[in-house]
C-alpha cells in the first residue's frame, strides 16, 4: 500500500513539474512577443531582430501536445515562426512594423486559444495601420508608429 501511494504521489509530482514547464513555456512565448513589440514602439530595428531570432527558437520549441485549445496548432505554429523569421532577417524598422502586423493575428489565434500567461493580454488596435498588437499593459504604446504617434490606438479586447 505505501509502494502504491509513493508511487502515485511520484506520478503526480511529475505530471505537475510537465505541466508547470510547459506553462513556462508558453509564458516565456509571449514574454518574446512582447520583446518584439517594445523594440518596435522604441524603433529599435536591431533588437527587434534580435528578439523575433529569440522568439523563432522558442516557438520552434513548442511540443504540440502542450496545446490543446487550438487543432490548428501546426499551421499557427508556422505563420508565428515565419514572420518572426521574416522581422529578424530585415533590419528596415517599417519592414519588420509590416511583418508584425500578421505576426500579430497569429500570436492573437493562439492566445485566445490557449491560456499563455495568467496575467491580463490586451489586444490592442491601431486605427491609421488597421491592425493589431497584443500589449501586457493597458496604455496604449503603439509599435506601428513609435514616438511619431505612441499613444495612438485603442484597446479593442481584454483576455
Amino acid at each position: 500500500m505505501k509502494r502504491l501511494l509513493l508511487v502515485i504521489a511520484f506520478t503526480a509530482v511529475i505530471c505537475s513539474q510537465s505541466g508547470f514547464a510547459q506553462d513556462t513555456k508558453k509564458e516565456a512565448l509571449l514574454a518574446s512577443y512582447y520583446h518584439i513589440k517594445n523594440a518596435l514602439v522604441n524603433s529599435d530595428a536591431a533588437t527587434a531582430s534580435a528578439m523575433a531570432g529569440e522568439f523563432v527558437k522558442e516557438v520552434n520549441n513548442m511540443d504540440e501536445k502542450s496545446f490543446s485549445g487550438d487543432p490548428d496548432f501546426k499551421t499557427i505554429k508556422a505563420k508565428l515562426s515565419k514572420d518572426a523569421r521574416q522581422i529578424a532577417e530585415n533590419k528596415d524598422i517599417e519592414k519588420q512594423r509590416g511583418y508584425f502586423a500578421t505576426f500579430s493575428v497569429s500570436l492573437f489565434k493562439l492566445a485566445k486559444a490557449e491560456k499563455l500567461t495568467g496575467s491580463t493580454v490586451y489586444y490592442q488596435y491601431c486605427p491609421m495601420k488597421k491592425t493589431y498588437w497584443l500589449s501586457a499593459a493597458r496604455d496604449i504604446k503603439n509599435p506601428y508608429y513609435g514616438k511619431q504617434m505612441l499613444t495612438c490606438g485603442r484597446v479593442e479586447e481584454t483576455f
